[in-house]
């Protein structure tokens, strides 16, 4: 006779909840896409609720961050860190609120952080990001590899490569 194994089966039910809490922040996207904020948050908390992954923490945190509550989005950043510390993009979007904020020094770590992440999609954001605050400092080269990075990671990313075809003019 045949016993299933209480462990298995405890981890097909965990494989279960967690596509149901992807499901929830994938939903919630959706909506965020469609510039319904209000719901996509109430979905990606939904989804917390469910099983917390980095990602609905990461989009609400990003959710936010279009309510102008960029310390409350940091806040999200963080736990999506401590759940995942390999997931890339929190670390960007820090990054960028530091940014929003003109803490530039202080967002460089952050995006540095997020191009070394091994989990990372698209990956060439910190790198735009970082070349947008080299320019802001005047630091023409450093952009210049930063941009060349973002274009060498995304050659179909047009706005890179325009980003990268306009610094190069002006340093010629």
């Amino acid at each position: 006779m045949y016993v299933p194994d209480s462990q298995g089966a405890g981890e097909m039910e965990e494989r279960q909840t967690l596509r149901q809490a992807t499901k929830l922040w994938r939903q919630g996207y959706r909506y965020q896409i469609g510039g319904k904020l209000d719901r996509a948050i109430e979905l990606y908390r939904h989804s917390i609720e469910v099983y917390p992954t980095a990602e609905a923490h990461t989009f609400l945190g990003w959710a936010m961050s279009f309510q102008g509550r960029l310390e409350d989005a940091t806040q999200e950043c963080l736990r999506a860190i401590e759940i995942d510390s390999e997931f890339g993009n929190p670390y960007n979007d820090i990054g960028v609120y530091l940014m929003q904020q003109d803490k530039l020094d202080e967002s460089i770590a952050w995006l540095e952080k997020a191009k070394q992440a091994k989990r990372y999609e698209p990956r060439q954001f910190p790198f735009l990001n970082l070349g947008r605050i080299y320019l802001r400092q005047g630091r023409w080269w450093e952009a210049l590899r930063e941009f060349e990075g973002a274009v060498g990671l995304a050659p179909r990313d047009v706005r890179a490569a325009r980003i990268l075809h306009r610094l190069r003019g002006r340093l010629n």
